[in-house]
């Protein structure tokens, strides 16, 4: 997966896409590199339009978070009333003023 990152990188910055320098990033990050994944990477990628690829590539979409009570306990505290009404809000703040 390495290979890929570094093709991706090399891409990013414009960079050639060759066994040196995928070599060279990979080295880099403090790996080992495979030569042979390399060259396969290399070949793979000579017919390939990276941007293109990019743009169709799927996008995961974050799902929502579930209630953190969970069970019977998320469902109980849905059910409690809400904050103050705004009317019971508005005689607070009377109180406060006389």
């Amino acid at each position: 997966m390495e290979y890929v990152y570094a093709a991706l990188l090399l891409h990013k910055q414009k960079k050639e896409i060759s066994e040196a320098n995928i070599a060279n990033v990979v080295k880099a990050s403090g790996a080992e590199v495979n030569e042979a994944q390399v060259k396969a990477l290399v070949a793979a990628l000579a017919d390939v339009n990276i941007e293109e690829a990019i743009k169709a590539a799927p996008v995961a979409v974050a799902a929502p978070a579930a209630p953190s009570g969970g069970g019977a306990e998320g469902k109980k505290e849905a059910e409690l009333p809400s904050a103050k009404t705004e009317e019971q809000a508005m005689e607070g703040l009377s109180a406060l003023f006389g």
